[in-house]
């Protein structure tokens, strides 16, 4: 009686009398400690620091609970991601990603990529391309965000894929440290060191990757270095303060794009056997957390970065007369400010800005040395473009617990956008006058979450978001066409509706299924207006609509002991098609990179502390490499319309062997598929033949 009595007085808000002599008591159902709830292993929490992820499809890989990956490519990375497709190259040079058939996977163009929440595609609005990630060694999770990611990181329709960096365990020593030394196929070495620790109130992380491989085609050698310091500083358990230095360096040949008759006589076949790409890319990030009470949390996030993208193209043959030197510079300071404040029964409303600036230089240079190394500027300038770009963003957004379990997340973001480009030299072949152009506009975005919890830790889930493709560069002054400038297109917009349920209603197991459409409106094509004048125009509209789920099932999660035994499947279902467009011949065709089937799947069986092994398949279904659904080109030089459907596995593992000590070893393509993902109207390139690995990890 007591403790009823003591009961009904904490809930004193909510007492009604309904009739004589009875008593309702009302009360919002305490939110779970966030930390505990076994769906967080597949999913971000409700209210994640700052953000907002409650009513939103996301999903997380917690890279502990699967054995090492080595690859950089991404495609045992997102393994567990449904329906990200990763087209991948051979050299570690670009990055390819789509999802739900939103444009080309070239260079990840329509997907935002951050890490640790900051964007680090080359330029995040004028040339939001991928040209560096980090190496899977040091990253803790990968995250994606659907829909309402276009307002809780940017505008994009396509989601945020944001990779989380490993930080120490700031209760951990003063000093640890580790080697990993992996050697394999086509003369791959492989090395990733740690040192790390914490002391006091400070706490330290120092990362150094290297990887060197000859390469499976010929002129397909590469190197990669990429080095990570973190240090941190807690005055106390609510503060953090830190600063990240990072360092990326990659350069490989490249072997060129071939047509199918070649691919099928010999994929390894090297046209261009001069041609080389080099990346180079520093950062600097300041950062802070705090948590100021009374519900409030605040963090910051400036940075700086330059990255500098530098190529030498000839034209394929054995012995080409000139070569076309490319060099690219980003210059890029941004700020990222958020607060939280959580208030009422589980509710919470968070806001914030950003903002970014790029200085981004292109130039290019004809010369006859072929063998030019990086940042070469001999023989005769062909192209000098000074390009800037800046962007701003205010942001805010709300969740509403309501009864019944039910809750509301409305969300309001304005984006400002100004690209300026200046040309002082245009390719000899054009006509147009010189580009001296300036484009701004500023874009109101909006959005609308609904979800309702039920039975045990289940949830429905409904979000409306709309979005956009900001205007690169090459949207508003093409350099290589006579595109006449000022009669920039308007940027492509999106509607996004997803709805669906996830949840873990037994021990061991998570699902998660939604229908989803996408309304994607005024692509952007170019139109040649004479033989000589082009002009960007949008010419038509999109629809993407279909199916996604997964389901992880751990067969041992019912004992007692570190032991697992986890199979999982996720499957991606698209139907996608232009509803409308300025040719009547191009209405009903399938878009580009939007396979109608995207499967992945696999077992893991670890015991934290002793052996991992792990088995991954990903099974992609015929798609077109361009919007005609058209072939280019016609026998020997074939390009067919169709990209075949291709089923790729993988395995890794690991097993301590001695208390500090680990064996680990791989199968990349453990089949040997033969197949391609990235193809352009200039040819294809293979994908990865089958390629072992194996080494030792030893701790410290």
């Amino acid at each position: 009686m007591i403790d009823l009595a003591l009961g009904l007085a904490a809930a004193a808000a909510g007492l009604q009398d309904t009739r004589p002599g009875t008593i309702r008591v009302e009360g919002a159902r305490p939110v779970p400690q966030q930390g505990t709830r076994p769906k967080l292993n597949h999913l971000l929490p409700e209210v994640d620091g700052t953000r907002i992820t409650v009513t939103k499809k996301n999903s997380t890989t917690k890279l502990d609970q699967q054995p090492p990956v080595v690859e950089t490519q991404g495609r045992e990375l997102f393994a567990r991601s449904p329906g990200v497709l990763v087209s991948e190259q051979q050299t570690p040079t670009q990055y390819n990603i789509s999802y739900r058939g939103l444009g080309n996977p070239q260079e990840a163009e329509f997907v935002l990529v951050l890490q640790d929440g900051i964007p680090i595609q080359s330029d995040w609005i004028g040339f939001p391309t991928l040209f560096y990630v980090p190496l899977p060694q040091g990253l803790s999770e990968v995250q994606l965000i659907r829909g309402g990611s276009s307002l809780i990181y940017g505008p994009e329709p396509a989601p945020a894929i944001n990779f989380v960096s490993k930080r120490p365990d700031p209760k951990g020593p003063a000093f640890r440290a580790s080697t990993q030394q992996l050697a394999g196929s086509d003369g791959l070495y492989s090395t990733y060191n740690v040192a790390e620790g914490a002391s006091g109130s400070f706490e330290y992380r120092a990362a150094l990757g290297y990887t060197h491989s000859d390469g499976q085609r010929r002129n397909s050698a590469s190197n990669l270095l990429q080095g990570d310091l973190y240090l941190g500083w807690r005055p106390s358990d609510r503060a953090l303060w830190y600063v990240r230095v990072q360092g990326h360096s990659a350069e490989a040949g490249n072997p060129g794009r071939i047509s199918q008759p070649q691919f099928l006589a010999d994929q390894n076949f090297a046209p261009t056997p001069f041609n080389r790409d080099w990346v180079r890319r520093g950062a600097v990030i300041l950062g802070n957390e705090l948590e100021l009470g009374d519900g409030w949390r605040l963090e910051g996030k400036a940075w700086a970065s330059t990255l500098q993208l530098y190529t030498r193209a000839a034209a394929a043959g054995a012995n080409p007369a000139t070569t076309t030197l490319q060099d690219e510079y980003f210059h890029n300071e941004g700020l990222d400010i958020r607060a939280r404040k959580r208030w009422g029964r589980g509710n919470a409303f968070t806001f914030g800005v950003t903002g970014t600036h790029s200085d981004a230089p292109f130039k290019q240079f004809t010369s006859t040395n072929i063998k030019a190394d990086r940042g070469d500027h001999g023989g005769t300038p062909r192209l000098d473009q000074a390009r800037d770009s800046w962007y701003g963003a205010v942001f805010a957004e709300n969740v509403f617990r309501l009864p019944h379990r039910f809750h509301v997340v409305l969300s309001g973001r304005l984006d400002v956008e100004k690209l300026r480009i200046r040309e002082t030299v245009r390719p000899p072949n054009l006509t147009r006058p010189l580009a001296n152009v300036e484009v701004s506009r500023t874009v109101p975005l909006l959005g609308v979450g609904i979800g309702n919890d039920f039975g045990k830790d289940n949830e429905t889930y409904l979000s409306i978001t709309q979005g956009y493709r900001p205007l690169r560069y090459f949207d508003v002054a093409s350099p290589f066409s006579n595109l006449r400038p000022g009669r920039e297109a308007d940027a492509p917009s999106s509607t996004s509706y997803e709805a669906g349920v996830h949840g873990t209603p037994l021990t061991g197991l998570f699902y998660d299924v939604s229908l989803f459409q996408i309304n994607f409106s005024n692509r952007i094509e170019s139109r040649r207006l004479n033989a000589t004048d082009v002009i960007n125009v949008n010419t038509g509209d999109t629809r993407h609509r279909g199916f996604e789920g997964e389901v992880h099932y751990d067969f041992l999660a019912g004992r007692r002991s570190a032991e697992h035994l986890t199979a999982f499947v996720n499957l991606s279902l698209l139907d996608a098609k232009f509803v409308d467009s300025d040719n009547p011949a191009q209405i009903g065709k399938r878009p580009a990179f939007a396979p109608k089937s995207i499967v992945k799947g696999g077992i893991t069986w670890r015991e934290t502390g002793k052996y991992s092994l792990a088995l991954t398949g990903l099974a992609v279904s015929a798609q077109y490499f361009q919007d005609s659904n058209l072939p280019v080109g016609s026998g020997a030089s074939l390009v067919p319309a169709k990209v075949p459907g291709y089923r790729v596995f993988d395995l890794a593992g690991e097993w301590t062997v001695l208390p500090h000590v680990r064996l680990q070893g791989g199968v990349q393509n453990l089949f040997n598929e033969k197949y391609y993902a990235r193809v352009f109207q200039t040819g294809l390139e293979p994908g990865r033949r089958r390629a072992i690995y194996g080494g030792i990890q030893a701790d410290f």
